[in-house]
């Protein structure tokens, strides 16, 4: 199991009935164990799943969906019903869940026994009957979860699983994150801000303003031990030059306020049980620089990260961190900056003046310190300079449409960008799928950021998971995608939701 999720557990209920009699029963839960067993020996999985028995009735069911609601380690529930389960028992029950569902559909044995197969193993092995009834009862109640079919051994519907498994502990760490904006976001700035009470119904998103004055609080608890200590930790880390440890320079003074800037702002993450943060170069308190290498460092620790106060892409940089915990590609906060127009082979350049995480990293990060001529503060900032790995990726963004949070997710490529000998910081160059002309028209009809969350490690399946989970619009921007069906689908789905808003 993966460390991060060691606290978590999935819970594993198995719908049947008493119709076919005790033995059925006992047969039924001996399967359930071993397949539950098997899964998790399958190695396959980076959560722990939990058998919780057979449900045979409503109250069984009542009670054990309670009992999920309850228990704080639960994250999700997987049903399955091995035999015919009538879906009327499991009404009350899936009314009262509020932990994420997967139906699995699946059986016991992988292939049916051609030469022995008799009425008695029809009765115990009804899958195909027991899972339609139940996948009625679902969609009559609007329930939503994810439906995964396939064999339980098999690779491809344990990955599916797996899949759900990390959005759903990415999902339980949303339902308390704490954002922290130090400062507000940028004057007149519309996609950064929203609707804070929206989130936090919708998403679990918390966000709180901390006024740069209570963090200059922090900042004045700091040891000058603690600083040197972290200073002595970045160049044993990252390359630099020799120079930039001679105390007696400008370099190193700039480098010595950079760490001191990120004890401060951990300290006071710390102190508030903040899973994320944003910052505003315009208001920096006794900062002399913007916090870039500290911003930087904490997102590669697990703090969401947002530039200039926004806050929602804040917390989706820490449930994709969350989410792939134990992966090694890196993910990252990102923001489209400047346009490379080649034909078929024109690209964005992704940076962030500064504050890209280091996780993402094609090679060791380079410690550098530059001159950066934005915000109130023009000064030489210190920043971890390198480009990203090559290979596909998913950038995404929520966004506040009014009536309705809207995912937007866009598959990209990242290829190896040209040489940058008078832009010294963190980069990635990618192409937005299917192509550049199509990925970014469509990313802006949807009305998507130029801030976004990045990751080499997940696909857009775990989105969609998480999507489904939060009950949100979803647009998934990939190779299929044309302009002419993605408008389609925005006004479809403006339909949909106006509907849904009226009904409601």
């Amino acid at each position: 199991m993966i460390k991060a999720f060691e606290n978590f557990e999935v819970w594993f209920v198995t719908g049947a009935q008493l119709l076919y009699g005790g033995d059925a029963v006992v047969a039924v839960d001996g399967h359930s164990n071993e397949m539950v067993a098997g899964m998790n020996a399958s190695g396959k999985l980076p959560v722990k799943v939990v058998y919780k028995g057979t449900a045979n009735s409503s109250k069984e069911v009542w009670d054990i969906m309670k009992a999920a609601n309850n228990d704080a380690k639960c994250i999700g529930v997987i049903t399955w019903m091995h035999t015919f389960s009538p879906a009327k028992m499991w009404i009350h029950g899936l009314q009262e869940l509020n932990k994420p569902l997967m139906h699995l559909h699946t059986q016991f044995n992988e292939e049916i026994p051609w030469n022995e197969i008799d009425m008695d193993f029809m009765n115990l092995n009804q899958s195909a009957h027991g899972d339609r009834e139940f996948g009625h009862i679902t969609a009559r109640l609007r329930r939503p979860r994810k439906v995964v079919v396939g064999h339980w051994k098999d690779e491809k519907t344990l990955e599916k699983v797996a899949i759900w498994q990390r959005v759903a502990a990415a999902w339980a760490d949303s339902q308390d994150m704490l954002v922290i904006r130090f400062g507000d976001q940028m004057n007149n700035v519309a996609v950064t801000d929203g609707d804070k009470v929206e989130a936090e119904i919708r998403l679990g998103y918390h966000v709180d303003y901390c006024p740069v004055s209570e963090l200059m609080t922090y900042f004045e608890q700091v040891a000058d031990a603690e600083v040197d200590a972290l200073v002595a930790e970045y160049f044993r880390l990252y390359d630099h030059a020799a120079e930039l440890e001679d105390k007696t320079t400008e370099g190193y003074e700039k480098v010595w306020n950079a760490a001191k800037a990120e004890l401060t702002i951990k300290a006071c993450l710390e102190a508030k049980g903040a899973k994320a943060f944003t910052t505003n170069f315009d208001d920096l308190g006794h900062f002399d620089q913007i916090p870039g290498l500290a911003s930087q460092r904490l997102m590669a620790e697990g703090y969401g990260f947002g530039g200039e106060g926004d806050w929602k892409t804040a917390a989706m940089v820490r449930t994709v961190w969350f989410m792939s915990q134990g992966m090694t590609k890196g993910c990252s906060f990102m923001e489209d900056y400047t346009l490379n127009f080649a034909g078929e082979e024109s690209t964005i350049l992704q940076s962030h003046m500064l504050e890209v995480s280091p996780l993402i990293a094609a090679q060791k990060p380079r410690l550098e310190v530059h001159f950066l001529g934005i915000g109130i503060r023009k000064t030489p900032t210190a920043r971890l300079v390198f480009t990203s790995k090559t290979g596909s990726g998913v950038a995404a963004t929520v966004v506040d449409m009014g009536n309705r949070m809207r995912l937007i997710v866009n598959d990209v490529e990242c290829v190896e960008p040209k040489p940058l000998p008078k832009l010294p910081v963190a980069s990635a160059l990618w192409k937005p799928m299917p192509n550049f002309e199509v990925g970014a028209g469509a990313w802006i009809l949807a009305g998507g950021t130029h801030h976004s969350c990045f990751s080499y490690d997940i696909t857009a399946e775990y989105w969609e998971d998480f999507a489904e989970i939060a009950n949100i619009e979803m647009v998934h921007i990939n190779k299929d995608t044309t302009i002419s069906e993605f408008k389609k689908e925005l006004r479809m789905n403006e339909v949909y939701y106006m509907l849904n808003k009226a009904l409601c």
